[in-house]
């Protein structure tokens, strides 16, 4: 069959069967005839108004035919109709789309279960600032799956033994690397411990800006996120590493792609706090991260003693290097 799309077998959680009744019936049933294994690596269903419908699996995109069947060709896929969007915006909404119009200001919603679908179409603005949005043209329901022990053989790596706790760590890949899947793990065992590895575990504060490390719905995490760990979604990086510090007495602060100065800024408060951190961020190469000027102004600092780089060499979240820190900023 020309144009067929081969996605290899792989283990992953469930988490597709939780999103396909936000669909309407027909795509549905089209998606849900797909073969198990691919089912099973799911990441990604993209709906573009009048355009082709895609997914993604195991780090590739394909389309879909009106058969159910993974396709390469674009002019053989299912084209989604504007009546195919209502419907989903509808299932969404609960029908009332103005019940989101504060998601719709920040271009995601989260679902049960800790996914999301994010939203494109014209930006309605007040002075100056997104209020809303409306003739919704793309959504993209994103898959979230826990994969729990994918930070089990890196844990040791960052422990620091004599304080019971975390060494400042700086996780970096570039995108669709399993950094969000890697660090959600790394949280859920930096909060809830390992005896194994004599580490009983500390109180981590997560910053979950968009909502994609605990996947809150209304404000409850859906995702494993250990039994120590305090949430705060939804919250700006910089203001909710503050919020965490003065507050809840964090052992730990935890933040997703950290890369602009007032991040960094708030993280040299956390450093003088004596709280450990981990974050991530967007990044190819050492190289790179010391050519964005936040973040030679973190590195400067000689905090971070643990960098991850990670890629695709073995699969997703592929520990490819850990640096240690006067590695890479030797201490003068």
């Amino acid at each position: 069959m020309n144009g067929v799309v081969q996605v290899k077998p792989g283990t992953h959680s469930r988490g597709w069967d939780e999103v396909l009744p936000v669909l309407p019936a027909n795509l549905e049933k089209m998606i849900a005839r797909l073969p198990d294994h691919i089912l099973a690596r799911l990441e990604e269903i993209r709906l573009r108004r009048d355009r082709p419908l895609m997914l993604g699996a195991g780090g590739q995109d394909f389309f879909l035919r009106r058969d159910g069947q993974p396709d390469s060709i674009p002019e053989s896929a299912y084209i989604t109709s504007g009546d195919d969007m209502e419907k989903v915006i509808q299932n969404i909404s609960g029908s009332s789309v103005y019940a989101l119009e504060e998601e719709l200001r920040n271009g995601y919603i989260t679902l049960p279960g800790g996914h999301r679908v994010g939203l494109t179409g014209r930006a309605v603005l007040e002075n100056g600032q997104v209020k809303t949005l409306k003739y919704l043209s793309g959504l993209n329901i994103r898959i979230g799956r826990e994969i729990k022990g994918s930070a089990a053989a890196l844990l040791p790596r960052l422990l620091d033994q004599p304080a019971a706790n975390i060494h400042h760590t700086v996780i970096f890949s570039p995108p669709r690397c399993g950094k969000t899947t890697l660090l959600r793990d790394l949280v859920r065992l930096a909060s809830s411990g390992v005896p194994q590895l004599n580490y009983p575990g500390r109180t981590v504060g997560l910053v979950d800006e968009r909502s994609e490390i605990a996947g809150c719905y209304r404000g409850v995490p859906q995702m494993d996120v250990g039994v120590r760990t305090d949430v705060l979604d939804g919250c700006p990086k910089a203001q909710g590493m503050m919020m965490l510090l003065r507050s809840m007495s964090p052992d730990i602060i935890v933040t997703d792609e950290i890369g602009k100065m007032e991040d960094i800024a708030a993280l040299e408060e956390v450093f003088n706090a004596g709280v450990r951190i981990i974050v991530t961020i967007h990044a190819s190469s050492m190289r790179e991260l010391t050519n964005r000027p936040a973040l030679k102004y973190l590195l400067q600092l000689n905090m971070i003693q643990r960098f991850v780089l990670l890629g695709r060499s073995r699969g997703v979240g592929t520990v490819e290097k850990i640096l240690y820190g006067n590695e890479v900023m030797p201490r003068r």
